[in-house]
């Protein structure tokens, strides 16, 4: 996989996009830690919340990177519109819903290679 012509000869945009992904990781795993203790209590007084299937999780994945990029749209039109005046958290917001939509891509890629994989296999 190869980066996009606008970063491939920029060492910088790919440090910074590093950078981003280093903390969408730290956020995760805060997130992970913070469900984790929330599970723990749940389990100490015996209510056990029902545990979403497969599809409902993707789903709500799909309409979160939805939701970014409608934000990142609205920004993108008030900016031209002359509403919103800071570019760079227009610019923000829409790097925020590309990583979105690439990290959005790479799973789908990742499901559709297991899927090929699973078909494959002799029965």
């Amino acid at each position: 996989m190869s980066a996009p012509a606008s970063l491939a000869g920029n060492p910088g945009g790919i440090q910074q996009i590093m950078a981003m992904r280093q903390q969408i990781i730290q956020r995760s795993d805060l997130l992970q830690q913070i469900h984790a203790a929330q599970d723990s209590a749940r389990d100490g007084i015996g209510v056990q919340p029902p545990r979403p299937d497969f599809a409902d999780t993707l789903q709500s994945a799909l309409h979160g990177v939805n939701a970014v990029q409608a934000r990142a749209e609205g920004l993108t039109q008030a900016y031209q519109k002359g509403e919103v005046t800071d570019v760079a958290k227009v610019m923000l917001a829409r790097q925020e819903a590309g990583i979105a939509f690439e990290a959005t891509l790479q799973v789908r890629n990742k499901l559709l290679a297991a899927y090929q994989d699973i078909m494959r296999m002799g029965v």
